[in-house]
Formats: structure tokens, C-alpha cells, sequence
């Protein structure tokens, strides 16, 4: 069977290796969802010669460990809250744009745990894989901080060589300003950077016992420190500091001799990118003076902020808005205090929940699919026995970790390099704390304690053969069931691929600045052909709706009612589904106003404030809401013949512009609205 373990082994080198770099540019979204696409084809794979060789060994290959109770536990806890979710399809495939985090995925790092600590696959080389593409992330992510990103590059066939492709409105998305790479956001490469840091040391760590001068593990540190200073991620940064004053404390009582020569060494990888590079936070970078630098932008992120706020006033403080999202997180919580609002919902849920508070803020119109803290989110999204599930698994692992390395009979020889990756997986929970985690920092969130647990165990690794018996009918048959389940679900995920190109395309012919809604109704269709996806449907009934009053002006009125009746039935079919969304609310209000304005009917206005009406109803504080109503009543007292019961649509429209004002007093177009109104009624 050695054979097969090498071909798991190379996979999980392929997964490990690949997964922090993948990417394309023609996916809705180009990071995370082919990220995710790769887990779900590798661990398909990794499953199946795992199944194979249990058929061929006939033996049921599954090794015990003491996480197996605490991770399956947590699994059971996400299924029921998937069953008991308010939209089960969001929480079994996870949020349209993350994609990790729901059930699907949290069952691939599961079968991935399990796979990797009952095969024969070495820990140390996945460890030296990740280094290794960590590497590369850095090499893509240096030209952008040159002002010269290569995602652009590709992008645009070779036409742009610049930084342009990206939004400039916030330094977020100005690899310039917080380099991001392949992983698709400053803190998204932030915290994996900083869990290869401490997979570096374990290496540096292993090199310094033999008493010899690791030069390339401490080059290898330094590059990593300081693309950890380019990301600006203060989360990761604090991750890496907290961890180093772990290990050397550690160290310290523990390894008197070799303490010295560790600390200069460790010293020394952060002091040199610290001068060189600054950390971003002003109250520190004021103590430092940089003699030269290898760049331009040293730029902190106050700094950056200000320089924002000069242009577009008004910028809030990222953690003043995440405190308002951890508070609305809290309350979500507590009003499903069981299960939660259901795995992955968190972008639906919070608007119920919503403080009013963060209508004052400058992202008072985006969506907060994520709580911004992993913990928040699951106790939000999966209530109080998700979070103790979840939690559960975190301090078994540290715990007994801690009692299996620092106990009476435990060997202090292998205690301070395994204490590096305990210290890397450490940094996921710090970075978690202050965000939330991606497709690339779940794998080391469920394979580091497998990673451990086999170089605890290397010298007690069983001896047992597990040869190739002989094979018989019944063999073949499972082979062959076997080939069939996998073929079918590589197809699948292909097609789940290949459905969001088509959605991708689709957008990007709706937008504002295309307008080509008979191109985009096509690939919609197409992207629906290949996958049933709510979020699918209700991007075409959208560009069905436009496209009816396209259709009306070029006095096609008869093609302009079946494309209607087509739109209506498609933004029907999501709302029976999923009666709670109030995006899908939002979409059905907007179209009835289109269809108002393509056939003069005033029925579509009505459907459209009853709409309105509901979605008012889940989402109390969004000012949104009464400012569209406002629109509306204003709309069917301009068509109102009766006197009596135009002045009561005016007024009410005077009201929900009021209402919405109420809910947040500088909502421009709401101002302007209401001073349009009183003139128009004078």
C-alpha cells in the first residue's frame, strides 16, 4: 500500500501548496471560491484512495485520537443548526462569496483531519510545503507593493501593469498601501503569514539543537515579518508578538543554555523589518527612525485613514464599527440561543438585529456577512451549543497538548519545536478574534493538531502490514460503487465551477457601466442550468426586469410581458424558498418598480410597498427601507385621481421619508428627497 500513501501524500502536498495561491479571474469571486473549489476536489480525492485502500487492505482504516470526540461533536452541532437554519441551502454550502465556513466545508477539514492522522503522511513535509508557498505568495505580492500588481497584469491580458484594477476608495483594496497577494485581503494573508512565521521557527528551532547557523531559516523569517508589515494586519502582527513572548518565555526556564542564541535570533527577525518597514501603528512608528527603506509607502494605517478622510469625510474606525457588529452579533445570538440563526446566516440574521447605531457609520450600507470574530459568528449563526462545541475543540487541544508536553513524562527535547506550531495555531485565534476565517486558515485550523498529534506519536507509529489481499467480487463491486460516487461529486464541483463563471459573466453585464441585460439574462440561464443557486435566480430576475422596460421602449410590449411574467417567477421561486431574505425582498421591490415603469400599471407599485412592508419588518433599522416606501407613496400620488386619498399618500409618503431620516439623520438622498417632496406638495 505504499503506493497509495505516497499518492495521499501528494495530494495533501498539492493542497497545501496550492490552496494559498489559487486564484482566477474569471469567478465571481476570484479568491476564496476557487480556494475552496481546490479543498473540495483534493479532499474528494484524498477520500477516495483512502476508501480504495481500506477495500484492498480490507481493513477499516481509522486511527483514534483525543480530538475525535470534541471535532465530531462540533460537526454534529453545525448539522443541527444547518437543519434548524433560517436558510439551510446558505448554511449547508456557506454564505454565496465566502463559501467557507458552512457544512460542506467544515465536513472536508473533517475528513481531511481524519484522513491525514490515519495515513502515512509526514507532518514535516506538508510543513515544509507551506513555506514553501508561502514564499511564493510573497514573490506575487512584492510587485504590488511596487505599484506594479501582477493580478492586474493578468486581468487584464497585459494591459495594465499598475495597481488601477483595484478600488481605491479605501487603502484596503491598494496592495501599495497593505499587500494581499493571492489570498484576497490584507488580514487574509496577514494571519497566514504569521502562522507560517512559527512553522519557520519550528524549523529554526529544530536547526539551532545541532548548534548550527540557520541562515535560511532566518532569511526565510525576515521576508515573512516584513510582508506581515506590508499587509498592515495589526491582528496578525499582535498574533506574532504575543507568540514570541510565549516561546521565549518558554525558553527561558526551560532551555537556559541555548536561550541566548534564541532570543538573538528571534530578536533579530523582527527588530530588522521593524526598522526597515515600520509597523503601520502610529503610537509605535513614532519611537522609530528609519535610516533608509527599500520602499516608498511607509505609510501607517492612521495615516492612510486621514489621508481618506481628507478626500471622503466622515470615515469610520474599523473596530468602532466592529464593536457595533459584535454587539448585533450578541443579540443574534441570544434571540436563537440554541442552534443560532443557522450556519453561515450571519449576512441574513444580523438585519434583524441590527443596531441603529451603524446607520451612522461610513459602511452603513454594506453587508456584514461575517460577525467580524469567529466566536461571535458561531455563537451568532450556531447559539450557545455551537459555540461550546467549537470552544471545546479549541481547549482540548490546548490543554491536553499542554499536559502531553510539559507533563512528568513528557520529552523536553521535543517540547520547545512542537510548542512552535501550538504558537502557530495560536495566531489563528488571535487573528479570529478580530476577524474571521478563510478557506486557507481553516486547513491549519483542523490540520496543525493533526500535524502534532503525528510527530507526538512518529516513534510509536504502528508496525502493522497492511498489504493487498486478495480481491474478490465483492471488492470489485465496492471499487466500482466507489468510482461512480467520486466521479459523480468531481463533477459536480466542476459544474459548481463552471455555473459561476456563467454568474460571473452575467454580473459583470448588468452593471451600471455595461447595461447589457440580454447578455446577462443569457449567462444566468446558463449559470442555472448547470446549478439550482438561489443567488443565481435572483441576479436574473433582476436583469429580466430591466430588460422588460428595454423591451417596452423598443415598443415590444407583448415580449415585454413574458419577461415579466419570467422575472416574477424566478424572484417568486426564491421568496417561497426563502421567505426570510430580505435581499431577496429588496430585489422583488425594485423589480415591481421596473415592471411599473414598462407597463404603467399600478398594481407593480403596490406588490412593490408590500415588499417594502415585509422586508421592513425583518430589518427594522434600515433606513433604506422607509426611503424606497417614501418613493413608492410619492409614485401613486402623482396617479391618484382622488383627492382625499392622493393628500394620504402624500402624507405618507412625508412620513417614511421621516422614518427613514429618523433612523439615520445624515442619509443624503433622504434629505434631498424630503426637500423635493415639500416643494412638490406646496
Amino acid at each position: 500500500m505504499k503506493f497509495i500513501d505516497k499518492i495521499i501524500t501528494y495530494l495533501f502536498v498539492t493542497l497545501f501548496f496550492l490552496t494559498p495561491l489559487i486564484f482566477t479571474t474569471n469567478t465571481s469571486e476570484l479568491f476564496e471560491f476557487n480556494k475552496m473549489i481546490l479543498i473540495y476536489l483534493l479532499t474528494i480525492f484524498i477520500a477516495f484512495f483512502w476508501l480504495v485502500k481500506m477495500i484492498l487492505t480490507k481493513k477499516i482504516l481509522f486511527r483514534k485520537t483525543f480530538l475525535d470526540i470534541p471535532i465530531l461533536l462540533f460537526m454534529l452541532s453545525q448539522i443541527f443548526s444547518t437543519i434548524f437554519s433560517l436558510n439551510s441551502h446558505v448554511s449547508f454550502y456557506g454564505y454565496y462569496g465566502r463559501f467557507n465556513g458552512g457544512l460542506l466545508s467544515i465536513i472536508c477539514y473533517v475528513i481531511l483531519y481524519f484522513a491525514f492522522v490515519s495515513n502515512r503522511v509526514s507532518a514535516d513535509t506538508i510543513l515544509k510545503t507551506t513555506l514553501f508557498s508561502s514564499v511564493f505568495v510573497m514573490l506575487y505580492g512584492l510587485p504590488g507593493r511596487l505599484g506594479h500588481d501582477l493580478t492586474c497584469f493578468i486581468a487584464s491580458s497585459g494591459r495594465i501593469f499598475d495597481n488601477s484594477c483595484w478600488s481605491t476608495e479605501t487603502n484596503i483594496f491598494n496592495p501599495a498601501e497593505r499587500t494581499f497577494s493571492t489570498l484576497g485581503q490584507p488580514n487574509w494573508m496577514g494571519a497566514f503569514l504569521s502562522i507560517n512565521f512559527f512553522i519557520g521557527i519550528y524549523f529554526l528551532l529544530r536547526r539551532i539543537k545541532t548548534s548550527r547557523f540557520a541562515f535560511l531559516e532566518f532569511f526565510y523569517l525576515i521576508a515573512n515579518f516584513s510582508f506581515i508589515l506590508f499587509s498592515r494586519s495589526r491582528s496578525a502582527l499582535g498574533s506574532v508578538i504575543i507568540g514570541l513572548v510565549v516561546l521565549l518565555t518558554y525558553y527561558l526556564f526551560s532551555f537556559k543554555k541555548r536561550f541566548l542564541k534564541t532570543f538573538l535570533f528571534l530578536t533579530l527577525v523582527v527588530i530588522i523589518p521593524i526598522i526597515a518597514f515600520k509597523t503601520g501603528v502610529e503610537r509605535i512608528d513614532k519611537y522609530i527612525v528609519s535610516p533608509t527603506s527599500l520602499f516608498k509607502r511607509q505609510v501607517s494605517l492612521k495615516a492612510v485613514l486621514k489621508n481618506e478622510q481628507s478626500v471622503n469625510s466622515g470615515v469610520t474606525e474599523s473596530f468602532d464599527i466592529r464593536k457595533i457588529v459584535w454587539e448585533g452579533a450578541l443579540d443574534l445570538g441570544f434571540k436563537n440561543p440554541l442552534f443560532g440563526s443557522g450556519v453561515e446566516t450571519f449576512a441574513y440574521g444580523y438585519n434583524f438585529v441590527r443596531p441603529v447605531e451603524h446607520n451612522l457609520t461610513s459602511e452603513w450600507d454594506y453587508i456584514y456577512n461575517k460577525a467580524h470574530n469567529e466566536y461571535l459568528n458561531y455563537f451568532a449563526t450556531t447559539g450557545f451549543v455551537g459555540f461550546f462545541s467549537y470552544s471545546s475543540l479549541i481547549l482540548t487541544f490546548l490543554v491536553l497538548m499542554t499536559f502531553r508536553l510539559y507533563g512528568k513524562n513528557a520529552k523536553l527535547s521535543r517540547s520547545a519545536d512542537i510548542l512552535a506550531l501550538i504558537v502557530a495555531y495560536f495566531t489563528i485565534l488571535f487573528t479570529n478574534f478580530f476577524g474571521f476565517s478563510t478557506s486557507t486558515v481553516n486547513l491549519f485550523f483542523y490540520l496543525i493538531p493533526a500535524f502534532v498529534i503525528a510527530l507526538l506519536d512518529s516513534g510509536k507509529e504502528s508496525r502493522e502490514c497492511n498489504s493487498l489481499k486478495a480481491i474478490d467480487g465483492y471488492d470489485v463491486f465496492a471499487l466500482l460503487i466507489l468510482v461512480l460516487i467520486t466521479g459523480y461529486l468531481v463533477f459536480a464541483t466542476f459544474s459548481y465551477w463552471l455555473a459561476d463563471t456563467y454568474y460571473a459573466s452575467g454580473s459583470n453585464y448588468s452593471k451600471p457601466a455595461v447595461q447589457d441585460y440580454q447578455r446577462s439574462a443569457g449567462d444566468l440561464e446558463k449559470a442555472l442550468k448547470f446549478r439550482n443557486e438561489p443567488t443565481y435566480e435572483d441576479k436574473l430576475s433582476s436583469s429580466l426586469a430591466y430588460l422588460s422596460v428595454y423591451a417596452t421602449y423598443q415598443k415590444q410590449n407583448d415580449l415585454a410581458k413574458k419577461i415579466i411574467d419570467y422575472s416574477i417567477r424566478y424572484n417568486n421561486d426564491t421568496l417561497k424558498k426563502f421567505p426570510k431574505n430580505v435581499y431577496f425582498l429588496r430585489t422583488k421591490a425594485k423589480n415591481e418598480y421596473l415592471f411599473y415603469q414598462a407597463t404603467s400599471d399600478a398594481k407593480y407599485l403596490l406588490r412593490g410597498l408590500d415588499a417594502l412592508k415585509q422586508a421592513e419588518d425583518l430589518a427594522p433599522t434600515d433606513p433604506k427601507m422607509p426611503y424606497s416606501m417614501s418613493i413608492y407613496y410619492a409614485l401613486l400620488s402623482d396617479i391618484e385621481s382622488n383627492k382625499v386619498k392622493k393628500d394620504e399618500l402624500r402624507d405618507l409618503s412625508l412620513k417614511m421619508v421621516d422614518q427613514s431620516l429618523l433612523l439615520k439623520k445624515d442619509f443624503q438622498e433622504a434629505i434631498v428627497l424630503k426637500k423635493e417632496l415639500l416643494s412638490k406638495y406646496k
